[in-house]
């Protein structure tokens, strides 16, 4: 199992990591990107040994990569993409699309149309996942903003209360 854990971790890095070169993400997030990609394929890869369906799993995947990428966009001021494009990488269905294509080609419309719309679900539960840490980001990002505007707002008005007594 340890060995497993390894191999997955390593290689969706690795991927992530290949991909980003290949899109020429800055050399000072490439590391960043892997950790992203990495972490979005360890979930998604945990949820599915778990028995879940990958539908749901590959929702939590790109969860965790927008999440993630938002975090390192903040540590390492660069845009969240950066880290997102290549992050999301390793859980889309390639292989899926691949098979769907060759049922599609040798006739087998039903099996064909049963795989294409499996790469249809999970692509859309990957969008999803990513949409829904943008929202939660939004909505941190408006709390805290609103938090420093009310501080700000009390130190405002104590400092116009200072000034009437005097």
């Amino acid at each position: 199992m340890l060995f497993d854990i390894f191999i997955q971790l390593s290689f969706s890095y690795l991927a992530t990591v290949a991909f980003g070169l290949f899109i020429n993400v800055p050399r000072k997030a490439l590391n960043a990107a892997g950790i992203s990609g990495a972490i979005g394929w360890m979930a998604y890869w945990f949820l599915v040994e778990a028995g879940i369906n990958a539908i749901p799993a590959n929702f939590v995947g790109g969860l965790a990569v927008g999440l993630i990428g938002l975090v390192m966009s903040q540590y390492k001021r660069i845009p969240s993409t950066i880290f997102n494009i290549p992050g999301l990488v390793p859980l889309v269905p390639g292989a899926s699309a691949y098979q769907a294509l060759i049922l599609l080609l040798s006739g087998n419309m039903d099996a064909a149309n049963e795989k294409l719309f499996s790469v249809v679900m999970i692509g859309g539960a990957i969008a999803m996942g990513y949409v829904v840490s943008q929202l939660v980001s939004e909505q941190y990002f408006r709390y805290r903003r609103n938090q420093v505007l009310s501080k700000n707002d009390e130190q405002n008005l104590d400092h116009d209360l200072s000034d009437n007594k005097q």
